[in-house]
Protein backbone atom coordinates (compact mmCIF):
# COMPACT_ATOMS: atom_id res chain seq x y z
CA UNK A 1 0.00 0.00 0.00
CA UNK A 2 1.08 3.40 -1.15
CA UNK A 3 0.09 6.56 0.52
CA UNK A 4 0.27 9.56 -1.71
CA UNK A 5 -0.90 13.12 -0.70
CA UNK A 6 -1.09 16.13 -3.16
CA UNK A 7 -0.54 19.81 -1.83
CA UNK A 8 -0.13 23.01 -3.94
CA UNK A 9 -3.43 23.77 -5.52
CA UNK A 10 -5.38 26.76 -5.50
CA UNK A 11 -7.36 29.86 -7.33
CA UNK A 12 -5.05 31.55 -9.82
CA UNK A 13 -5.78 33.97 -12.75
CA UNK A 14 -5.41 33.41 -16.20
CA UNK A 15 -1.57 32.85 -17.05
CA UNK A 16 -0.47 32.81 -13.52
CA UNK A 17 1.87 29.48 -12.79
CA UNK A 18 1.38 27.20 -9.87
CA UNK A 19 3.63 24.04 -8.51
CA UNK A 20 1.42 21.29 -7.33
CA UNK A 21 3.56 18.64 -5.08
CA UNK A 22 3.19 14.45 -4.30
CA UNK A 23 4.51 13.18 -1.61
CA UNK A 24 4.61 9.48 -0.94
CA UNK A 25 5.25 7.30 2.14
CA UNK A 26 7.20 4.53 0.34
CA UNK A 27 10.37 3.22 0.53
CA UNK A 28 10.65 1.77 -3.17
CA UNK A 29 9.49 5.30 -4.44
CA UNK A 30 12.58 5.43 -6.58
CA UNK A 31 11.33 2.20 -8.46
CA UNK A 32 7.91 3.60 -9.77
CA UNK A 33 6.39 5.53 -12.40
CA UNK A 34 4.47 8.97 -11.37
CA UNK A 35 2.20 10.47 -13.09
CA UNK A 36 -0.54 13.46 -12.71
CA UNK A 37 -4.04 12.84 -14.24
CA UNK A 38 -6.92 15.73 -13.62
CA UNK A 39 -10.72 15.58 -13.50
CA UNK A 40 -12.51 18.75 -14.51
CA UNK A 41 -16.45 18.88 -13.51
CA UNK A 42 -18.76 16.36 -15.33
CA UNK A 43 -15.22 15.20 -17.35
CA UNK A 44 -13.54 11.58 -17.01
CA UNK A 45 -10.68 11.79 -15.57
CA UNK A 46 -7.66 12.50 -17.89
CA UNK A 47 -4.13 12.03 -18.35
CA UNK A 48 -1.83 15.13 -17.73
CA UNK A 49 2.44 13.84 -17.28
CA UNK A 50 4.01 11.24 -15.97
CA UNK A 51 7.99 10.33 -15.60
CA UNK A 52 9.97 7.44 -15.36
CA UNK A 53 11.78 6.04 -12.27
CA UNK A 54 14.99 7.27 -13.13
CA UNK A 55 13.46 10.73 -14.85
CA UNK A 56 15.43 9.04 -18.24
CA UNK A 57 11.61 9.56 -19.72
CA UNK A 58 8.92 12.01 -19.36
CA UNK A 59 5.05 12.00 -21.07
CA UNK A 60 2.37 14.91 -21.72
CA UNK A 61 -0.57 15.27 -22.56
CA UNK A 62 -1.09 17.40 -26.16
CA UNK A 63 -3.12 20.03 -23.98
CA UNK A 64 -0.23 20.62 -21.69
CA UNK A 65 2.89 20.38 -23.50
CA UNK A 66 4.81 23.63 -23.46
CA UNK A 67 3.37 24.52 -20.73
CA UNK A 68 3.41 22.08 -17.74
CA UNK A 69 6.41 20.58 -16.54
CA UNK A 70 6.96 16.91 -14.48
CA UNK A 71 9.92 16.40 -12.23
CA UNK A 72 10.43 13.80 -8.83
CA UNK A 73 12.86 14.40 -6.25
CA UNK A 74 13.46 10.28 -5.37
CA UNK A 75 15.51 11.15 -2.18
CA UNK A 76 12.24 12.80 -0.66
CA UNK A 77 9.63 10.74 -2.28
CA UNK A 78 7.91 13.35 -3.99
CA UNK A 79 6.28 14.29 -7.56
CA UNK A 80 6.31 17.57 -8.81
CA UNK A 81 4.19 19.51 -11.32
CA UNK A 82 5.53 23.36 -12.13
CA UNK A 83 2.77 24.35 -14.48
CA UNK A 84 2.70 27.60 -16.54
CA UNK A 85 0.35 30.22 -18.42
CA UNK A 86 -3.02 28.40 -16.64
CA UNK A 87 -5.75 28.87 -18.19
CA UNK A 88 -9.18 28.38 -17.10
CA UNK A 89 -9.61 24.97 -19.06
CA UNK A 90 -6.82 23.47 -16.84
CA UNK A 91 -9.59 24.20 -13.74
CA UNK A 92 -9.59 20.43 -12.23
CA UNK A 93 -8.78 18.33 -9.13
CA UNK A 94 -5.44 17.27 -10.05
CA UNK A 95 -4.59 13.83 -9.22
CA UNK A 96 -1.06 12.30 -8.50
CA UNK A 97 -0.61 8.20 -9.19
CA UNK A 98 2.12 5.54 -9.39
CA UNK A 99 2.74 2.32 -11.05
CA UNK A 100 5.22 -0.82 -10.69
CA UNK A 101 7.67 -1.14 -13.10
CA UNK A 102 8.68 2.56 -13.48
CA UNK A 103 10.33 2.34 -16.84
CA UNK A 104 6.30 2.62 -19.04
CA UNK A 105 4.36 5.74 -19.11
CA UNK A 106 0.79 4.85 -19.97
CA UNK A 107 -1.91 7.04 -20.15
CA UNK A 108 -4.51 5.26 -18.71
CA UNK A 109 -5.57 6.01 -15.47
CA UNK A 110 -6.16 1.97 -15.22
CA UNK A 111 -2.78 1.21 -15.51
CA UNK A 112 -1.96 2.96 -12.03
CA UNK A 113 -2.42 1.45 -9.06
CA UNK A 114 -2.53 3.92 -6.41
CA UNK A 115 -3.81 7.07 -5.64
CA UNK A 116 -3.99 10.22 -4.07
CA UNK A 117 -7.10 12.45 -2.70
CA UNK A 118 -6.50 15.05 -4.91
CA UNK A 119 -6.12 18.85 -4.96
CA UNK A 120 -7.91 21.47 -6.74
CA UNK A 121 -7.07 23.69 -9.07
CA UNK A 122 -8.88 26.48 -10.37
CA UNK A 123 -8.28 29.20 -12.74
CA UNK A 124 -9.94 32.40 -13.50
CA UNK A 125 -9.97 34.22 -16.25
Amino acid sequence: QVQLAESGGGLVQAGDSLKLSCAADTMTFSSYTLAWFRQAPGKQRAFVAAISWDSGKSSYADSVKGRFTISRVNAENAVLLQMNSLNPEDTAVYYCAVRFPGHELPSSSSDYTYWGQGTQVTVSS
